[in-house]
């Protein structure tokens, strides 16, 4: 095999020429805000770049619907339902309390509208609306929602209803609710945009959108706010600038304006203080591994989706990579997308992202006179 780490630590070199001109700066600590718990993350890279008792189990509020968004969205991009489907709705989301969109008992609604509606308005009501479309009931709808946490990693979340209003087994943490939010930006663009609405009419009846960060910091562009009188005001915020994208949860803030100065300060810290860079895209080779016994002999191999580093500013200088062959001696057939290894990124020493690397071709097994050079070749390596 070529020597991997000069090889890879070459090609970071050349991914952001002039970058060494920049002067290292000390990274202060995270700004002092006002929540029960935060979370900022790089949406790109997975970094967290500030925490506070971002696993502690804490009432979700309306932040709740960016998990009924998801679960509404797949459902779309499945085919099971439509934009354009009419929904009937019931008395049961009629009298849901809280924020309403305002829908009629018996009339029918779009999905789209009901989106709408749910994003903009955060209408609890187009929430039930959804669910038992979707779903059948509410009940069969928070099966959804909590499958999906699941298979989102979720682990210290659990849903019983799609709106958030307050009950004592619907509870989420601030790292499982930014997967979510990342998942929505990563699988769903067409739909994210609908997040940064400014405003939304149905029923003759105008309502704007209640996350200040639309209106405060230009380069927002979501997603959720959430209140209830024991979850405290909520929001989950994301905004890009350049190519950086950051997700900011902050929970349990005692006032609107606080949650506000408190998801704008951790933004500002995090794109003041912090770079993301694309080192590797999907898909394309990076190294060749060797094979033994195939019709042929190096494999090219990538990672499985674009590697990612996040690190304070101006320090690139810090950051290295390295590949792991997942066993000493790959022997063919290997198919096309195989795991084969990880590569491994690290700054100042310690491991920030990990990704599997992939087989970007196919290898058959070799004739028999490949077989048997290899076979002898391999007998003098283990020597």
């Amino acid at each position: 095999m070529k020597p991997v780490s000069k090889l890879l630590l070459l090609s970071l070199l050349f991914v952001l020429p002039g970058v060494f001109a920049q002067t290292p700066q000390a990274i202060p600590d995270p700004p002092a805000v006002a929540a029960k718990g935060y979370l900022l993350i790089d949406f790109n890279s997975g970094q967290i770049l500030a925490e506070k008792n971002a696993d502690e189990r804490l009432e979700p509020a309306s932040l709740t619907k960016i998990m009924t968004g998801y679960v509404v969205f797949r459902e779309l991009a499945a085919g099971k339902i439509a934009l354009g489907d009419q929904v009937l709705i019931s008395e049961r989301a009629w009298r849901t309390g809280g924020s309403k969109m305002f829908v009629e008992v018996g009339k029918q609604v779009s999905i789209q509208d009901l989106l709408m509606g749910m994003i903009v308005q955060s209408g609890n009501d187009a929430s039930v609306a959804l669910a038992e479309h979707v779903a059948g009931s509410v009940e069969a709808f928070a099966d959804l929602m909590n499958a999906n946490a699941q298979r989102l990693g979720m682990t210290n979340s659990h849903f019983t209803n799609p709106h958030g209003l307050p009950d004592p087994e619907l509870y989420i943490t601030a790292r499982d609710i930014a997967l979510v939010a990342m998942a929505i930006v990563r699988e769903f663009p067409e739909f994210y945009g609908w997040y940064s609405t400014r405003e939304f009419t149905f029923n003759e009846i105008t309502q704007h959108n209640r996350n200040p960060l639309l209106r405060r910091d230009e380069s927002a562009d979501g997603i959720k706010t959430g209140y209830t009188q024991a979850a405290g005001y909520c929001l989950v915020s994301s905004a890009k600038r350049n190519d950086m994208r950051l997700i900011s949860v902050v929970m349990g803030s005692p006032t609107p304006n606080a949650r506000a100065d408190a998801s704008l300060a951790l933004m500002n810290y995090g794109f003041r203080y912090y770079e993301s860079h694309l080192l590797y895209p999907a898909d394309e080779p990076v190294e060749s591994f060797r094979v033994w016994k195939g019709d042929q002999e190096w494999l090219p191999v990538g990672p499985v989706s674009d590697v990612f580093a996040t690190f304070p500013r101006g320090r690139y200088a810090e950051l290295a990579a390295r590949l792991e062959k997942a066993e000493a001696n790959l022997t063919a057939p290997i198919a096309s997308g195989t795991p084969v290894g990880e590569v491994i990124v690290t700054f100042d020493g310690a491991e920030i992202n990990r990704l599997p690397l992939i087989g970007l071709a196919g290898i058959e097994k070799g004739n028999l006179w490949q077989i048997a050079r290899d076979s002898v070749l391999g007998l003098f390596q283990s020597q």
